[in-house]
């Protein structure tokens, strides 16, 4: 077993993805809460990432788009310990191509102890915990066989 700690600091790298049909409510959520988002590091698969990079004038830095390999970076990323959260609106009701992706992205992050909201509503608890805007040690423990 391979039990660690990740420091997290007080600026956040944050990434931001969004299905088609929950990009305009990313984006919503996104010019709201900019003033405390323009504080951290974000990445952003490619579409959500230029939609609301183009919208906010924040400075996002984009992957690829997330059926062409996106979600996987966003993934390599939160496992190389270059991501802290994870804000990905997720569309439950509507079949994606690249669904297994989905599911891989969404198991990295737990497994290696991310803040997830994959809504809005825990996007706002999340933004506004205290922990989100203060130094948190995450403890990860794998279970490498």
């Amino acid at each position: 077993m391979n039990n660690h700690e990740i420091k997290m600091y007080p600026k956040k790298r944050i990434a931001l993805v969004a299905h088609d049909n929950k990009k305009k409510e990313l984006l919503e959520w996104a010019e709201y809460n900019k003033d405390i988002l323009k504080q951290h590091e974000l990445f952003a698969t490619g579409t959500s990432g230029k939609m609301v990079s183009d919208a906010t004038g924040m400075k996002i830095k984009r992957m690829l788009s997330g059926p062409v390999g996106g979600d996987q970076e966003i993934g390599a990323r939160i496992a190389e310990g270059k991501i802290d959260i994870l804000i990905f609106f997720w569309d439950p009701l509507e079949p994606q191509p690249h669904d297994p992706d989905v599911k891989a992205l969404l198991r990295i992050a737990v497994l290696w102890n991310i803040p997830v909201a994959c809504n809005k509503a825990s996007a706002d608890f999340l933004i506004s915990s205290s922990l989100f805007h203060s130094e948190y040690k995450r403890k990860v423990i794998l279970n490498v066989r």
